[in-house]
């Protein structure tokens, strides 16, 4: 998926929402628990009533490897059954040294043919550029995540008087272009984003935490939205669990539509729609 396309899907909908498909076998309506695949099943009634709502949806590869094969085999049929027009990022926090990340890159782009891969950027260029030889793939790079312990690291200042980030994010936005490079940028971080968009003036972040982890949409569109929208908001557990019981996709909906309703005016607030 290019970013032409990507920004036609986003103006279309009227929305950059991403509905995160983090999961959990002991979150699911239990009436579900009785099928031969639940885990499916759950993704695959989220998917039908979000799917003119939300331009990504992102699996969370944790939630699906914790259960064996047998959940990677529900996260593959999961990638299989999203329509064709919707960005699937595969959340897996790859990066490791250069052959490894080919293999990397190989299984999530080839196989399982994903559209975008989250990966770590702290072994450096060789860790990252094996994934950029994909056309038409995305690597979402960890750039400040919302975490208590990104203050461990993320958030130390160097000799330079730069915080760790910020010099990660420089470096890293020179690996590719923002054809095929995304950065992670936690929704609780909202007072640095106008910072980091002064360093990544162009490039769409990925922003993880809007709902049950406390970030405010409007804070992150305030600091981050450029004439090309440049965000692409996930939502997670505020969507996908928004009832427990069988009426969990109608609710779903319901929920990922409020976001919707509010991104579209944003959208035209800052004339992008």
């Amino acid at each position: 998926m290019n970013r032409a396309f990507l920004l036609d899907q986003i103006k279309c909908k009227k929305s950059f929402l991403c509905v995160g498909l983090d999961t959990d076998i002991n979150r699911i309506p239990k009436h579900l628990l009785k099928l031969e695949d639940p885990i499916f099943e759950f993704n695959k009634a989220i998917i039908d009533a979000t799917k003119d709502l939300a331009i990504a949806y992102k699996p969370n590869t944790a939630f699906y490897e914790a259960l064996g094969p047998h959940g990677m085999e529900s996260f593959h049929k999961t990638v299989q059954y999203i329509p064709e027009d919707i960005m699937i990022i595969a959340d897996a926090k790859r990066g490791d040294i250069g052959n490894t990340s080919r293999l990397y890159a190989k299984s999530f782009f080839e196989y399982y043919n994903v559209d975008a891969l989250t990966v770590a950027p702290y072994m450096g260029s060789d860790s990252v550029k094996p994934f950029l030889e994909y056309k038409n793939k995305w690597v979402i790079i960890l750039g400040l995540t919302s975490n208590e312990g990104s203050f461990d690291f993320q958030q130390q200042k160097l000799e330079s008087e730069k915080y760790l980030y910020e010099e990660v994010l420089a470096t890293a936005a020179t690996y590719g272009h923002t054809d095929n490079i995304m950065f992670v940028i936690g929704a609780t971080k909202s007072d640095y984003i106008h910072n980091i968009r002064k360093i990544v003036p162009d490039h769409f972040f990925l922003v993880p935490g809007i709902g049950a982890q406390g970030g405010n949409l409007q804070e992150v569109c305030r600091a981050g939205i450029n004439d090309h929208v440049g965000l692409i908001v996930n939502s997670s557990r505020s969507i996908i669990y928004a009832s427990d019981q069988e009426d969990f996709a109608a609710q779903a909906q319901l929920k990922a539509r409020e976001i919707q309703e509010e991104m579209e005016e944003i959208l035209i607030s800052n004339n992008i729609i």
